[in-house]
């Protein structure tokens, strides 16, 4: 839930949006439509594929103005939350960095925990190091005017798009902004600061827009797991608890649900 600020507007660059299936996430959803900080976005996104285009209907997918990092940070008030502290290590006990913990949570991609962990907790090490993730890189392109007439769209089978989502519209705005996800193969052969132009000319060949006034990229290594995840969270005898999107299917919805019933199994035990 990555929001970034170019030239003094935000765009969202990791999850594109959210969509509520259960009532524990519904409640919580309901809360930031109240507080003004989410709202309804659209069911409706644009496919594209080999024969032309289409569209494809399904649940109502969320937006929020202020970015979907403003929700996390309404979820944080009036949590100890502190930042700035770089973990270099989680051994047997646990212990974080030499000092004790009654539990740890690594609420991360699996191959990122596993950088932590230490080889004696064999445990964990194994139900991280069973993720795989798939990466991606995220542009944000601004045009002179909008000239598209979707809010998103799925493209298939194609060597570098994979998702167009229509900023504007998602922020509720009006500026012409489109966010471009790419495939996974194309990240793996770019960095973001050599991919701009690829990107750039593939969302203009495909929708047949001039070039963008300004195009700016970043790298998710771990944008998505390949696979859901077989359990709602890891929890063992070793007490480091793993969470997130991976453990489900990859969704905002996902990562609340695997976080908050691990917490519960942390509190409970």
């Amino acid at each position: 839930m990555a929001t970034e600020s170019y030239g003094g507007r935000r765009a969202d660059t990791g999850a594109g949006y959210f969509t509520v299936s259960s009532p524990e996430f519904a409640a919580v959803v309901e809360g930031w439509r109240a507080a003004g900080l989410a709202r309804e976005w659209t069911d409706t996104f644009a496919v594209r594929s080999r024969d032309g285009w289409s569209t494809t209907t399904g649940p109502v997918r969320w937006a929020a103005a202020g970015g979907l990092r403003s929700l996390v940070r309404q979820l944080a008030e009036g949590l100890d939350v502190r930042t700035g502290w770089e973990v270099g290590h989680v051994d047997p006990g646990p212990r974080v960095d030499g000092v004790a913990a009654d539990a740890v949570v690594l609420a991360m991609p699996g191959p990122q925990a596993v950088r932590l962990l230490d080889p004696a907790l064999a445990e964990t090490a194994r139900a991280a190091g069973a993720q795989v993730w798939l990466p991606s890189l995220v542009a944000t392109l601004r045009y002179p005017e909008r000239t598209w007439d979707f809010r998103g769209a799925f493209v298939n089978d194609h060597p570098v798009l994979a998702t167009l989502l229509d900023d504007g519209s998602r922020r509720g705005d009006g500026s012409p902004v489109l966010v471009a996800h790419t495939t996974a193969g194309f990240a793996e052969r770019f960095d973001a600061e050599a991919a701009g132009a690829g990107i750039d000319a593939a969302v203009r060949e495909l929708l047949g827009l001039p070039a963008a006034l300004r195009v700016d990229v970043v790298r998710w290594a771990f944008a998505r797991p390949d696979g859901p995840g077989a359990a709602p969270f890891h929890f063992g005898r070793e007490r480091i608890g793993l969470a997130g999107d991976a453990w489900g299917s990859p969704k905002v919805e996902t990562a609340w649900l695997s976080g908050t019933r691990l917490a519960a199994a942390v509190l409970g035990g």
